[in-house]
């Protein structure tokens, strides 16, 4: 009896092990990767090693490096300025790196030449920047601070504190008119991103941090501590959430929001399903480290960074 039991159980492993697809191709960036974003068919990887890798998607290749200088540590050692998200707009690649004390710099990368616009004499502890339009970027400060800020006159348009808890994450719509904002408590707050206003709060439905969150198509996926990933529709004002076993670090939307994914157990798989019916499609893996992000590229293709240096990338159907 014992022995039939270990051969189903090796059996239904087989059959799990079938199930999850692995990825199409992979991509080798110079350190953990923090954050990518993807256009004109290239791949664009900031790491931990303070490097931006720009890959071109036919030859799975890293094209061009944008490295920034080293900081010391508090040894006085040159060490390696983190990348903590990177952003397009035009031409124009947007970086924010570590900074010496805990504060953080943003730089502006265009034509082969890099300018720090934001230093550390600013004191600023960011946590996350991106592009509102060529002239204007949106910085979150740790304590929730959101501002909204000139690239060209080097001021602030507006600054305003989301909630009282501390920054976890945001997300823009596809116009950049609206941000959604997730903190520790698991609340979030959209933000009208011309007039600083809160149009709206989301509640109850994450009991915890949220860790990550994506903005399509008048929808919201979250990703959250206490083993949630929600999805809310703005257009009917509902909400649900699909549940896993382990913390869920990371999820994505696509492009038309029908599909969405996210991280759903402690193997660093990623399941994607039906935003409309809550059904399963299908669950990819091949992911070594807690994954950093999931980017859909249109309705069929995905990536998956984390925090290794291989960005897998997969094909649902």
């Amino acid at each position: 009896m014992k022995k039939i039991l270990i051969l189903l159980l090796m059996v239904n492993s087989l059959v799990m092990a079938k199930s999850i697809k692995m990825p199409i191709a992979t991509f080798q960036a110079d350190g953990a990767v923090t954050d990518i974003i993807y256009k004109d068919a290239k791949l664009y990887a900031s790491t931990s090693a303070g490097v931006v890798d720009i890959f071109d998607m036919k030859s799975k290749k890293i094209i061009n490096k944008i490295k920034i200088p080293k900081i010391k540590n508090f040894m006085g050692d040159d060490i390696n300025a983190k990348i903590y998200s990177v952003d397009i707009s035009n031409n124009t690649i947007l970086l924010l790196a570590q900074g010496l004390r805990g504060f953080r710099e943003v730089y502006l990368y265009n034509n082969s030449k890099i300018k720090k616009i934001i230093n550390v004499s600013d004191k600023l502890t960011i946590a996350k920047a991106k592009f509102i339009d060529n002239d204007n970027i949106l910085l979150a400060l740790l304590s929730n601070d959101i501002i909204s800020y000139n690239i060209k006159t080097k001021k602030e348009n507006w600054k305003v504190q989301a909630s009282m808890s501390k920054f976890s994450n945001f997300a823009m719509n596809e116009d950049k008119t609206k941000v959604i904002i997730a903190d520790e408590s698991g609340d979030l707050h959209l933000i009208d991103v011309k007039s600083s206003k809160l149009l709206k709060t989301l509640s109850g439905q994450n009991l915890d941090n949220v860790f990550a969150l994506d903005y399509k198509n008048n929808t919201i996926i979250t990703a959250g501590q206490d083993r949630r990933a929600v999805v809310y529709d703005l257009t009917s004002n509902s909400a649900y959430y699909k549940t896993s076993h382990f913390l869920i670090y990371s999820s994505g939307l696509s492009p038309s929001a029908k599909l969405a994914a996210f991280a759903s157990d402690e193997k660093n798989n990623v399941t994607v399903f039906k935003t409309s019916t809550k059904t399963n499609i299908a669950v990819f893996g091949g992911n070594k480290m807690t994954l950093t992000k999931i980017l859909f590229i249109n309705e069929n293709n995905f990536f998956v960074a984390s925090d290794d240096k291989v960005i897998n990338f997969y094909k649902i159907k």
